[in-house]
């Protein structure tokens, strides 16, 4: 079933990866749960920018045209699509380094849901303040690094004290990828494809 394991992530973790990597239910379905929850950032993001107006700091909230915040939310979801992906790959061809010999489905299904948590913590941009998206922000990535280290020894078949190196390289390349797609960003918005605002 589609989000079939997504009560388990959260209320039984350990239990829930050796169910996910028992049933390797394929690339198929673990795409299908990476194309619909990459739809919540997007989603909430343009709700909060056209319509509810973010707030930093002092002063009025500011607001996107609905033209530009459409735009920029398709760029995000495909943006969140493709850094899947990415990140699982990498998890992939790190993978012998560390002894262990995954399929391209598992390492996929390592990061769909370890990123389910990040995607699904999106839900607080209904409230952009921005102290509060900060904190929300961070407990999103707090507990998507838990999964992942928790995931990685069960779905990868090795030791824990090697999956905790394994894990910690994979968030490396995890940032380096936010980074990435962050300076991608301020690139286009050079090129005249950044924000317009409603005023």
């Amino acid at each position: 079933m589609i989000l079939g394991h997504l009560f388990g992530i959260y209320a039984h973790p350990k239990q829930e990866w050796r169910t996910i990597d028992k049933e390797h239910e394929g690339v198929t379905k673990s795409l299908s749960h990476i194309l619909i929850i990459a739809t919540l950032p997007p989603l909430f993001a343009f709700i909060s920018s056209v319509f509810i107006g973010w707030k930093i700091g002092v002063g009025q909230p500011i607001y996107l045209t609905q033209t530009s915040a459409l735009s920029m939310s398709i760029a995000m979801y495909f943006a969140l699509v493709v850094g899947v992906f990415a990140l699982a790959y990498l998890s992939y061809w790190m993978s012998h380094t560390f002894g262990s010999t995954p399929t391209y489905t598992q390492a996929l299904e390592l990061a769909a849901y370890t990123a389910t948590p990040l995607f699904m913590i999106s839900i607080a941009a209904l409230y952009p303040h921005i102290w509060f998206l900060m904190i929300a922000g961070l407990l999103g990535i707090a507990y998507s690094v838990y999964l992942l280290y928790t995931g990685v020894p069960i779905l990868m078949h090795i030791p824990e004290e090697r999956g905790f190196i394994y894990s910690s390289s994979i968030v490396t390349c995890g940032l380096v990828l936010l980074v990435s797609i962050l300076a991608g960003s301020v690139i286009l918005w050079e090129y005249g494809l950044g924000p317009q605002f409603s005023h």
